[in-house]
């Protein structure tokens, strides 16, 4: 099925969310005694559409070759496709081709970043001195563990310290934001690091005052865009990050395929992450040089139809329209947060207002663990995530050791959060503590 653009407006009407879901078969399956599938963890990770799928197969049964080698047609066709992605991907983002990096997941392209900073031949991206002991490396609490881990590994290898923003708590309206008061920067700091939007409170940036504040000082600009770019409309040139990572399994992609932004004369003064074949301009015994960006960064065979799945996603979100997709997320949030709100017992954990925030509404309920609460939901055909969404440190922050995540996608209904609702009524009253 194709979708038409009569079915999902100019991109800032409403959408067709028939015509959208017609294009996921798997929503149309039943599970657990034929209930129908109501999927609420797009923020794990999202279904993907048929035109995904079909560019994938399209790809792989006609035009599968290695890319960047060979001289023979297949080959060509391959490349073509490839950089065809590419370019449609920049595109969406704000970039040019040349500052897009494939990696295998937006956590390889955090890595990326890290190891490279590490490395003595960044001195040039970094004032010209290699980071080290006196200089300092800044996150924030709301992090994801793939935008902590490896800055703590670099601040280990390299003798920087690593500090970091704390987060709004209390019963606030506005908890689970970064807190800009919580740390003030000084010329010690290299980077700045920080999640576009929380995967736990949905909690949006402020993403111009980050950056201003490390630009005062000098330091360069990392962002984790990986609950952010399929939700809203994001150009990093005009956020002016320096660079940016997200994943294509989030954003109705193919997994096994994420995204590193840099701009470019940034990843040109970069070192190689991984070396080997393709990422090289000359080799000998003795040494060898290395290609311009991005190829530098994708060494060996790519992913390459996975890539091409990536564009085909890019391609149907553009469709789509990010205002249009981000204003149906909008509705489903605050019919959620309206919805949750009046269950007793149940406490939110994020923003309780729907300004600067996105699709992730994470909550606990009294009496019930996050993850009894999940099998009671999973019994009733409701899928949600349920744990600590790989931010152990900011569940911390909230004296709970697990919550239950509910994430929304373009694909979802009104009737799907009202029947998450239920679905919580419906364990509260299993386990007898009905408020």
């Amino acid at each position: 099925m194709t979708l038409s653009a009569d079915a999902v407006g100019s991109g800032t009407t409403g959408l067709d969310i028939a015509a959208v879901r017609a294009d996921f078969p798997i929503l149309a399956r039943t599970v657990r005694d034929d209930k129908p599938l109501v999927y609420l963890d797009s923020g794990a990770t999202s279904q993907r559409p048929l035109q995904v799928l079909d560019a994938e197969r399209e790809f792989l049964t006609t035009r599968n070759a290695a890319v960047h080698r060979g001289a023979h047609q297949l080959a060509e066709e391959a490349t073509d496709a490839y950089e065809a992605a590419r370019e449609s991907i920049a595109g969406f983002v704000g970039a040019a081709p040349d500052e897009i990096v494939f990696t295998k997941n937006a956590t390889e392209a955090l890595n990326l970043v890290t190891y490279t900073l590490g490395d003595d031949r960044s001195a040039d991206v970094l004032g010209g001195r290699a980071l080290g002991e006196g200089d300092t490396v800044v996150v924030t609490e709301l992090e994801h563990h793939a935008n902590l881990v490896p800055w703590q590994e670099l601040c280990r290898r390299t003798g920087a310290t690593l500090k970091w923003y704390g987060v709004t708590g209390g019963d606030s309206a506005d908890a689970g934001r970064i807190d800009l008061d919580s740390l003030d920067l000084d010329e010690t700091v290299k980077v700045v690091a920080f999640t576009h939007q929380s995967n736990v409170t949905g909690a949006v940036a402020d993403v111009a005052e980050l950056a201003r504040r490390a630009r005062a000082v000098g330091a360069l600009v990392v962002l984790d865009a990986c609950q952010s770019v399929p939700h809203m409309p994001v150009d990093f040139a005009a956020l002016d990050v320096d660079f940016a990572a997200f994943s294509g399994h989030k954003m109705f992609g193919p997994s096994g395929v994420g995204v590193l932004y840099g701009k470019q004369a940034l990843l040109n003064a970069l070192p190689p992450f991984l070396t080997g074949g393709s990422m090289i301009e000359t080799v000998s015994m003795e040494m060898s040089t290395y290609a311009p960006a991005p190829q530098r960064f994708e060494a060996g065979v790519p992913m390459t139809s996975q890539v091409v799945g990536l564009g085909a996603a890019v391609d149907y979100l553009r469709l789509l329209g990010m205002n249009a997709v981000a204003a149906h997320e909008h509705s489903l949030v605050e019919r959620a947060l309206s919805q949750l709100g009046e269950i007793g017992g149940l406490r939110i954990i994020g923003p309780t207002t729907t300004t600067d925030r996105g699709g992730a509404v994470s909550f606990v309920v009294d009496g019930i663990h996050a993850h009894d609460l999940g099998q009671i939901l999973d019994d009733e055909g409701v899928a949600i995530r349920v744990g600590h969404h790989c931010a152990w440190p900011l569940h911390k922050r909230f004296g709970v050791a697990a919550t239950a995540r509910a994430s929304f996608a373009a694909y979802n209904t009104l009737d799907e959060v009202d029947a998450l609702a239920a679905a919580i009524r419906k364990a509260q009253n299993f386990f007898g503590v009905n408020a």
